[in-house]
């Protein structure tokens, strides 16, 4: 026995699909139905393939709400029972975000197999870094293979090439055997273009506002109320039913809400009910370039209550400071040790100032908020993925400069989070890559791709194609480079990193007076200050002699320096770590 149902409130008639033909499904019954058609199947169970079929069409469509896609985002839906896995993760409870170190990785790339159960291999790994939180970049089906998930179209499956759902339940029953906690990146602002088959059941997305990618999700028109609903619930499933730690939300600066409760105050505030009911931690995080506090402010004092989110002023001042040839796009608003000193101070560098970039003025400051409601990164999917070859920081800037920027990040006052093969420097890139089926779409991309990086002077040939196969494992790891020369010193470098990031309070305290930075923009050179700490680099092309009163030793150092009667000596790219008496 299986009770279907499903969100039509447009419908005339929606029959249910079963392998012995159409059966009428029982029509809402009045307002208080909200446009819910349902029906009982006794003969239904796990694994039975079932679609919908809407008005008199007798094509059957996949369920807007299937928990598994065995046959990808276009073939029939299948019965999945949440209850049959057997977890043995009741005591794990997840480190607060205040201590966390966040690794950011893609299933797809991260192992030669690309699969849930092939990246349980490399737990071990995680644990001996010091890493927290394992962050998942989406898992949602979508066509095709290969993709970075984006493009998710069924948004309550798991991608069935990674393993389906069963895959991830044992990947995040083994993350919590190594007491490690698993979050997982959600797309809330857009379906994939490809696949997404909810146009047909009601308004999911709606013209009279426009995203990047298509029509804006429907969250206060027409039928917002379900809307809303099948997005909170998906949350709240991969929470409670899969177990996750907290979700990542894509980009909602592309949400268009006028509710008087805002989608993300209804998500925080469902989200703190599931946390004291499951009596787990849970966290939200969110991806947003607007510069503003009220997303991580608790909503007693009128925010959103987002626990933390994605500070992309901190990367693009510290990735021109260590690369400051990289002027074109958005860098061009950043450049400059003091930018970077004023994001560490103060997290953002646009906070109510003009931008040259965006020609007007943006952001707002974040006040007396815990440093600890933002995430800082020198590589991420996008900061990496979205440059024509995607190059990583140390091939951009050299090792001594990636050493001096993970230095700042490790050690400074944001939640720190690695993106997968940064510990070691990999060597591989991390391109855009999207295994779209249909030519159309494939040819777009393609197009699209060259057009876009043709702005920058690259040629079409030096552009790689996103949707051919050898981009995609072009992107994959390669584990055996962690034993080897500079990579396993860079993968040392991290460990000390975050080891002494583990044993001094002073580094794990968000307040935000505990971080004081002096620089000097001539001589290339920062200091930072965090209680008995000073993380000081050298990111000019000469020597500096720095005073350095009161230093007991020096904790850690990079490249070529010395520490003699209360003069630090830093040559070009080093990095040195003191404590103070």
């Amino acid at each position: 026995m299986h009770r279907f149902e499903v969100w039509a409130p447009r419908a005339s008639r929606v029959r249910l699909h079963l392998l012995d033909g159409l059966h009428e499904m029982q029509p809402p019954k009045g307002v208080d139905d909200h446009g819910w058609w349902r029906l009982e199947a006794p003969e239904a169970g796990p694994g039975t393939r079932y679609g919908f079929a809407i008005d008199d069409d007798d094509q059957p469509w996949p369920d807007p709400r299937s928990l598994w896609q065995p046959d990808g985002v276009h073939g029939l839906s299948c019965v999945y029972d949440q209850a049959a896995f057997a977890w043995t993760d009741k005591s794990f409870q997840a480190p607060p975000l205040s201590s966390a170190v966040i690794y950011e990785l893609h299933i797809g790339t991260f192992t030669p197999e690309g699969t849930l159960d092939s990246a349980i291999t490399r737990l071990d790994h995680l644990v001996e870094l010091g890493v927290t939180h394992v962050e998942l970049l989406p898992l949602a089906a979508f066509p095709g293979v290969f993709g970075w998930g984006y493009d998710g179209a069924a948004l309550y499956a798991v991608h069935q090439p990674y393993g389906g759902p069963d895959a991830l339940k044992r990947f995040v029953d083994a993350a919590h055997g190594k007491r490690l906690a698993v979050l997982l990146d959600v797309v809330y602002n857009h379906f994939g273009p490809v696949g997404n088959y909810t146009g047909k059941f009601g308004p999911y997305l709606v013209d009279t506002h426009h995203t990047p990618w298509g029509g804006a999700v429907n969250f206060e028109d027409w039928g917002a109320d379900q809307v809303r609903r099948f997005f909170l619930d998906n949350a709240l499933m991969w929470m409670r039913d899969f177990h996750m730690d907290g979700l990542r939300l894509d980009a909602v600066h592309a949400f268009v809400d006028r509710s008087a409760i805002h989608f993300l105050e209804q998500l925080a505030t469902e989200v703190e009910h599931l946390s004291s009911a499951t009596r787990r931690q849970l966290a939200l995080i969110a991806e947003s370039d607007l510069n503003d506090p009220r997303i991580v402010t608790p909503r007693e004092a009128g925010g959103y209550g987002i626990d933390a989110q994605w500070s992309d002023d901190f990367h693009h001042a510290l990735f021109t400071a260590v690369a400051p040839h990289e002027t074109r796009g958005y860098y061009e608003d950043f450049g400059g040790l003091a930018k970077l000193a004023k994001t560490l101070e103060e997290v953002f560098v646009y906070d109510g100032i003009y931008s040259r970039h965006r020609n007007r003025i943006h952001g707002r400051p974040v006040g007396t908020l815990d440093r600890h409601r933002f995430l800082s990164y020198i590589q991420n999917h996008d900061q990496i993925g979205n440059r024509a070859q995607g190059d990583r920081v140390a091939a951009i800037a050299g090792m001594d400069r990636a050493r001096a920027a993970a230095a700042l990040m490790l050690l400074g006052p944001f939640v720190p989070m690695l993106f997968q093969g940064e510990e070691w420097a990999a060597s591989t890139p991390f391109l855009y890559f999207a295994d779209h089926e249909e030519p159309e779409m494939a040819r777009a991309v393609s197009e699209g791709r060259r057009r876009e990086f043709a702005a920058f002077g690259w040629k079409p040939e030096d552009v790689p194609d996103p949707v051919e196969r050898a981009s995609f494992e072009r992107s994959c790891l390669r584990w055996e480079e962690t034993a080897t020369g500079e990579h396993a010193q860079m993968l040392s470098w991290y460990k000390d990193l975050i080891r002494l990031r583990r044993s001094l309070p002073e580094l794990e305290d968000g307040s935000p007076a505990t971080c004081r930075v002096e620089f000097d923009e001539q001589q290339g050179w920062l200091m930072m200050h965090r209680g008995a700490v000073t993380v000081a680099v050298n990111l000019g092309r000469q020597q500096v002699h720095l005073s350095v009163p009161h230093v007991t030793e020096r904790v850690l150092s990079s490249g070529t320096c010395t520490l003699e009667s209360s003069t630090l000596t830093l040559h070009d790219g080093a990095t040195a770590v003191l404590r103070r008496s």
